[in-house]
């Protein structure tokens, strides 16, 4: 088990069964008939697994525009509360194919509220890629169009997610098991 600031991290999802995956998840994408890809980015957890998606879809034939929205609901703590935008896009989406690439599928509420903001902008349709779904945290009926992988219900780090803005850059997906510093 890696060990990490002084916490054993339990490699859930390896790099290499992220990076098969994501050129999956590309060839599913450009499967649909998108015209005038927009692929926005929520931030900040997806942005490592959006910058490789976003090149496997380069790999497969795609060029989408790409953009970045900053929403918040969790601040920092470890449960989701009131969903805010801290940073919005420039891009016009009305009329426009919108594919939200986010690291999490958890409650919902992150997602239902971009992909609604993006209808209600008059985007054409409105797609969803995440890394991970965990249906068991569901609180909406929401359900994304392409799924990385079916996440148990553990809190994950890596690739992006964090804890108190910790661990984002580990190259996998893991869970924290604990304190390295007092297993002696």
């Amino acid at each position: 088990m890696p060990v990490v600031r002084n916490k054993e991290i339990e490699v859930l999802f390896s790099a290499s069964t992220i990076a098969r995956r994501n050129l999956e998840l590309a060839k599913e994408i450009a499967a649909h008939d998108y015209h005038d890809l927009l692929v926005i980015s929520v931030l900040k957890g997806s942005f490592i697994f959006a910058a490789d998606l976003i090149r496997a879809m380069h790999d497969v034939g795609l060029s989408p525009e790409v953009e970045f929205i900053f929403i918040s609901s969790y601040g920092a703590g470890t449960t989701s509360g009131q969903v805010r935008v801290l940073r919005d896009i420039d891009n016009e989406v009305n009329g426009r194919d919108v594919l939200l690439i986010d690291d999490i599928l958890e409650s919902g509420k992150t997602l239902q509220f971009t992909k609604e903001l993006m209808m209600s902008r008059g985007a054409r349709s409105c797609s969803i890629a995440v890394l991970l779904d965990k249906r068991m945290r569901r609180q909406t009926t929401l359900e994304a169009d392409f799924v990385g992988f079916e996440c148990p219900d553990y809190f994950v780090v890596g690739y992006g997610m964090d804890v108190a803005h910790a661990f984002r850059e580990l190259p996998f997906v893991g869970v924290v098991k604990g304190d390295a510093s007092s297993a002696a």
